[in-house]
């Protein structure tokens, strides 16, 4: 009986399954890869970028139509634009598969929060995708270029920010959920990559920016761009975010220019660095240091040196601390008298060493900001030199 009453209830519950009655097929679906918001006059223009699924599959061949398909739309809000846009898609547009959000500099110029809370609210959206921000150009121009090896323009915006962030350090991926929490921390501005267009914005939509071997029309992260709440005040230039960067520990690799005792330079590319800051407070008064750890090798040499002299690799170690150093001190100078935000994370490292001390300035902390000691520290050590110890000038001509 024990067993025939098992039965019976699973077989009740069974009933009470819901199946697939939520399933949408492939085909009904516009899978959308990028999201673009601009702010025209009042209302938000939003562009999604959707995948031609036939244009991109390796078992098919292509048809010479372009992989992705922008469609645009106008609303109130950015809820009512993508639902008006059904009047002109073939298929719903569907957002789980969203790679990047690319807001317009004037959005951003009045405040993004609005533009990201159906973003954030809306099960529909993952949180996995990044953030960044069209520089001299609409989100909508952005979205619209063509670009070359990778069919998708997203994933090509997308691989560009992932490997300039590795390799140059310039540019850094923000997610929603950090961007979010960042706007969320009154004391903390926040800090996303730019994006430009490079050329004539009207031949990026041509099938004809991809099949030429130069591409007028190019792609190009530019910077990071400052905001202050959640309004954009300001764009740093590609050094100056490779400071933040190091500031930031986000440095794995970059290259770092030295001239040479005598004349011409070196180049080195830096293989690791570590980053401490750490915050004190003495008779009331914060203070910061920064610690940075850097290890490096001789990538390109254009100059007269003995590289296998303890005193060159010292030379090269001592100028390239110093060139890091005094880069990052000017960086650290102007948004502290230009900007007034902390994007460094500053009173966090406060708040870790002295939560007593940090609760009686924090309400201050945008006044004392700018006027902040901050004090950087770089060691640079060489690990090698490639596969030859000295430079082709060295070597002796034949007479």
């Amino acid at each position: 009986m024990a067993k025939l009453n098992w039965i019976c209830l699973l077989c009740i519950l069974t009933l009470l399954l819901s199946g697939c009655w939520s399933k949408r097929e492939l085909n009904e679906l516009a899978i959308v890869v990028a999201l673009g918001i601009d702010k025209i006059d009042e209302e938000y223009e939003i562009t999604v970028q959707i995948v031609d699924p036939s244009e991109v599959s390796v078992r098919q061949a292509s048809t010479q139509r372009s992989p992705v398909v922008s469609y645009h739309s106008r609303g109130e809000t950015i809820f009512e634009a993508i639902r008006k846009m059904t009047t002109i898609a073939a298929r719903k547009p569907y957002f789980a598969h969203l790679q990047v959000v690319v807001l317009g500099e004037d959005l951003a110029k009045e405040g993004i929060s609005d533009a990201l809370d159906l973003i954030v609210r809306d099960h529909e959206f993952r949180k996995d995708f990044d953030v960044i921000m069209s520089h001299d150009a609409t989100a909508k121009e952005v979205l619209n270029v063509l670009t070359p090896i990778e069919k998708v323009p997203a994933n090509k915006m997308l691989n560009s920010l992932d490997v300039s962030e590795k390799a140059w350090g310039s540019t850094i991926a923000v997610n929603i959920d950090e961007l979010v929490n960042t706007l969320s921390n009154k004391h903390k501005g926040a800090l996303i990559s730019a994006i430009e267009v490079h050329g004539d914005k009207k031949l990026g939509v041509d099938q004809t920016n991809v099949q030429r071997v130069k591409t007028p029309v190019l792609l190009r992260y530019t910077g990071l761009a400052v905001f202050k709440g959640d309004k954009y005040i300001g764009l740093l230039t590609e050094s100056e975010s490779k400071s933040i960067s190091f500031l930031n520990d986000k440095i794995q690799s970059t290259i770092e220019i030295i001239a040479c005792p005598n004349k011409g330079t070196l180049s080195t590319e830096i293989t690791q660095s570590t980053t401490k800051v750490k915050g004190s407070f003495k008779n009331g008064k914060p203070k910061i240091d920064v610690h940075i750890n850097v290890e490096q090798n001789v990538g390109e040499v254009e100059c007269v040196i003995d590289l296998t002299k303890n005193k060159s690799i010292d030379y090269v170690n001592k100028k390239t601390a110093q060139g890091i150093d005094e880069r990052i001190e000017k960086t650290v100078e102007k948004i502290q008298q230009q900007y007034e935000v902390d994007v460094f994370g500053f009173g966090d490292a406060l708040h870790r060493a002295d939560p007593k001390q940090w609760k009686k300035i924090r309400d201050d902390w945008t006044s004392i900001f700018p006027d902040l000691a901050v004090a950087v520290h770089v060691k640079v050590t060489t690990q090698g030199s490639g596969t030859m110890q000295n430079s082709l000038l060295n070597k002796p001509k034949e007479e």
